[in-house]
């Protein structure tokens, strides 16, 4: 598990699944052709998607297991390390990828759009699992890109290539969509255990010490990675998890202003805020009144 692979090219990657390159910058490859292995731990210079069709062990990236199974898409971006675990077992890749070069698409209106396919940060433990309707429709695109691969290049075939990948990420979208209503149960605990999570941090002392509660440490508390920690609790809330703060943040506030032996600046020292004037900036915006003026109206 010591050696790192790195797949920084198409034909690296190639290579590695005993596939023929037909262009330099983007492939589709058939798994099943591939060597058997064993565990590794791979780095991605290239936005990989595997469509899973086995259970092969544990797939990790950083200290967390993807949540994978059969029938899933896993999406890796540029710079991403990620571990394969087979407990010393070898086993036979099942299944499809896409890989492409960022080079690929440098220039394309698909390269100005890629920081909003944000499940390629979905590096914790959510893969995206699909219906079979859904996996034709996987297929099918990689078919199309695959068929503008082996007929050969000419003056429309980057074109027709990068507007299937987009083709394809916008479905991905739209499957995660469904994936986040089909998992509606698991998403109320988690939005349960963001709700505890906020009440415990503002009722001790991490504010003073540490400030106040980023997006990330929240996600971090979850076990879910910023990006997909965020799309959830927007589809699920439809505020964004800093909004969602937020507004705990005044209701905390709210409840501490009563309290007429504390100032104002001691409770926004309380909340974690640096400085007082930040705090009564947002709690105007977020309120109406300024923190002074809610404790003499109330």
């Amino acid at each position: 598990m010591d050696i790192l692979l790195r797949h920084e090219s198409v034909s690296e990657y190639n290579a590695y699944n005993n596939h023929e390159t037909l262009h330099p910058l983007v492939t589709v490859v058939d798994l099943s052709k591939a060597m058997p292995r064993r565990g590794y731990r791979v780095y991605f210079g290239l936005y990989t998607i595997i469509l899973k069709d086995v259970k092969i062990g544990d797939l990790r990236y950083g200290k967390n297991n993807y949540d994978y199974q059969d029938g899933t898409l896993v999406f890796f971006a540029p710079g991403q390390v990620v571990t394969i675990e087979s407990n010393g077992e070898y086993y036979q890749p099942q299944g499809h990828a896409l890989a492409f070069h960022p080079d690929l698409i440098r220039g394309t209106v698909l390269a100005r759009q890629m920081h909003d396919y944000s499940f390629f940060s979905y590096n914790a433990n959510e893969a995206l699992h699909i219906s079979e309707q859904e996996r034709h429709i996987v297929l099918d695109s990689f078919r199309k890109i695959q068929y503008e691969l082996e007929r050969g290049m000419d003056k429309h075939s980057k074109k027709l290539i990068v507007s299937n990948i987009e083709l394809f990420l916008n479905y991905c979208v739209r499957f995660y969509d469904r994936q986040f209503l089909t998992r509606d149960n698991a998403h109320k605990g988690i939005l349960e255990r963001f709700e505890t999570l906020l009440n415990d941090y503002f009722m001790s002392d991490r504010p003073q010490a540490i400030g106040l509660p980023s997006v990330a440490y929240c996600a971090g508390e979850l076990n879910l990675s910023p990006n997909y920690f965020g799309d959830m609790v927007k589809k699920e809330t439809g505020k964004s998890p800093q909004e969602y703060i937020q507004l705990k943040l005044i209701d905390t506030a709210k409840e501490k202003i009563f309290d007429t032996s504390k100032s104002v600046s001691e409770i926004a020292y309380e909340l974690g805020f640096k400085y007082p004037q930040h705090f009564t900036r947002l709690f105007k915006q977020r309120v109406g009144f300024t923190p002074n003026e809610y404790r003499a109206n109330n």
